[in-house]
């Protein structure tokens, strides 16, 4: 059974109510992870979650660690969450460098995985921070150096542009609209797969003996909006994606 551990796609959130001359806060928790879990699941895929607050403490930090895993998903989560161990942030400790590992692992044989967001590939004001990354060498994205954000509130269609590969297998007919995307190059050794209008939106690549996937929007809302998590093909082509980059497709 193909094993998945998905990274971030979490968020706490704090208000302040102002009610005349009197004011509160309240902090809310909150997770956009579960569409893509309950389709893995329920296509017979094993899902381990990391919320983002757990990433920085609990991210395996060497080969042998993600060695427990098939495919590593990294969704909204920056680079700096991986990056800085707390011992790190609060002790000024040497700690692994924990994207190094990531890649050496793909390279080894491992399936990794990156879906947009604001906090993905370049992101939101460019805070996601993986241009240059160890991780953005594997990937078949070439990461812009700014804010990446493409918003289309309008929606965008995603167009096939090579149908027969796996990952595709099965789904037919016209996409549902998507909301936004990260907008990125491809790398020459990249396989294209699915566009959105002049930018890529699904790309795979063979890097050593391991194998990654750039999906330019993101798993749930808002980019990626109800219809689209509804719709049939979601289920599959994401089911379909992880039995790729674990090599039982």
């Amino acid at each position: 059974m193909t094993r998945v551990l998905i990274a971030g796609e979490s968020w706490v959130s704090e208000a302040t109510h102002y009610k005349g001359f009197d004011s509160f806060t309240s902090v809310t928790f909150h997770t956009g992870v579960d569409p893509l879990r309950d389709a893995l699941q329920a296509s017979g895929i094993e899902v381990v979650y990391m919320p983002a607050h757990e990433v920085p403490a609990r991210f395996p930090a060497d080969v042998a660690a993600f060695s427990e895993y098939d495919v590593v998903l990294l969704s909204d989560i920056g680079a700096n969450s991986i990056l800085i161990h707390p011992d790190t942030w609060l002790q000024g400790k040497t700690t692994p460098n924990r994207l190094k590992a990531l890649a050496e692992w793909v390279r080894g044989g491992g399936g990794l995985m990156m879906a947009g967001g604001y906090m993905s590939f370049q992101g939101f004001e460019g805070k996601a921070m993986y241009r240059r990354t160890a991780v953005d060498e594997v990937l078949p994205s070439v990461i812009d150096p700014w804010d990446d954000r493409v918003e289309v509130p309008e929606g965008v269609r995603p167009v096939v542009v090579d149908g027969s590969h796996p990952i595709l297998a099965g789904i037919s007919g016209e996409w549902p609209a998507l909301l936004g995307y990260n907008r990125f190059g491809l790398k020459d050794d990249a396989t294209l797969l699915v566009s959105t209008g002049d930018d890529p939106l699904l790309a795979v690549r063979e890097v050593g003996d391991g194998r990654t996937l750039a999906w330019a929007s993101d798993i749930g809302p808002h980019w990626c909006p109800d219809p689209f998590v509804e719709w049939p093909g979601y289920r599959r082509l994401f089911a379909q994606a992880m039995r790729w980059l674990s090599k039982e497709a």
